[in-house]
């Protein structure tokens, strides 16, 4: 290697790495995909090695790539965070942060935060992604996400944001049209609405499971919202977390001693953490955990969740 490689060029590595196909690459970066091919052909040139390994199916790092991939990474973000100070963001909270959120708890919860956090930070902007599944935080589909399956590799600053319950719920239609439900044992005559059970975005949605048998699933949906548009018209039982159900009367608790017990966690890369629109976002998430019991645990769990 006769000299250090551009920054640009690193930038073009992240973003194919992230990316994994040239015009996937290339629309992150608004260029021409031959624009990313011909920089990144630079840079291995450059380096003297093979970073990329292509086939038709697109473009995986190779044990050298997997190498520069952190100091990469390192490097955008000291740049990130040197362009927010010299533009004394650390004072007030600028630029765009992509937040990845569970569909539900995401529209139900975190979009109606949002009115206080503008009105403190008029510079802030949010790219809400409420997604069915959960954001992938290694490509860098967002700056910061809740998830149930925390990152287990990789330079990531994780918190346990909230312990909550998954209940059993009903419209009371259902409950007056079929066997009544006084004790466990009588759920086994019942209709269940749940996940598609082989697009489960995390093996922990699998909470059906903890019934103790197969439950009848008469409808399965990718996403919790349409769950609780079919469950609240009748077509079967139905868990869920509290902040999830609507206030309506359309659904109401079922034999509230049965629940699955699940954790949410906050995470986002170290290098974008510092960054203070990513610290904001973070700390508004973690205030809205520690101060709204009534969102995870009915009422007469929350002494027992202390």
């Amino acid at each position: 290697m006769h000299s250090l490689p551009e920054w640009t060029d690193l930038r073009f590595f992240l973003e194919l790495a992230r990316a994994g196909t040239l015009s996937g690459a290339s629309r992150r970066l608004d260029v021409e995909h031959t624009t990313v091919a011909r920089r990144i052909d630079r840079l291995e040139q450059q380096l003297g090695t093979t970073l990329f390994d292509r086939s038709r199916e697109g473009y995986e790092l190779t044990e050298m790539g997997q190498t520069l991939l952190p100091h990469a990474e390192a490097m955008e973000g000291a740049a990130l965070a040197a362009t927010e100070q010299l533009g004394g963001a650390e004072v007030a909270a600028a630029g765009v942060v992509r937040l990845g959120v569970p569909e539900v708890f995401g529209t139900r919860v975190v979009a109606p935060l949002l009115v206080k956090l503008f009105e403190d930070h008029p510079d802030l902007s949010i790219d809400l992604l409420a997604l069915p599944r959960f954001a992938n935080l290694a490509n860098r589909e967002a700056d910061l996400g809740v998830m149930l399956d925390p990152p287990s590799t990789g330079r990531y600053m994780v918190t346990r944001l909230a312990s909550f319950r998954f209940y059993l719920y009903a419209a009371p239609t259902y409950l007056a049209k079929h066997p009544p439900i006084r004790t466990h044992a009588d759920l086994e005559r019942h209709d269940f609405v749940d996940y598609v059970q082989d697009r489960l975005a995390s093996r922990e949605l699998s909470y059906l499971n903890e019934l103790g048998f197969t439950p009848r699933r008469r409808l399965c949906c990718s996403g919790m919202t349409a769950q609780i548009e079919a469950a609240s018209l009748g077509m079967g039982l139905m868990m869920a977390p509290p902040y999830a159900v609507p206030d309506d009367g359309r659904l109401v608790p079922v034999l509230p001693g049965f629940y699955a017990e699940r954790s949410f966690w906050l995470a986002a890369p170290t290098d974008l953490y510092r960054l203070r629109r990513v610290k904001v976002v973070w700390d508004l998430l973690r205030d809205l955990a520690d101060n709204n019991p009534k969102l995870w645990w009915h009422n007469g769990d929350m002494g027992k969740a202390a």
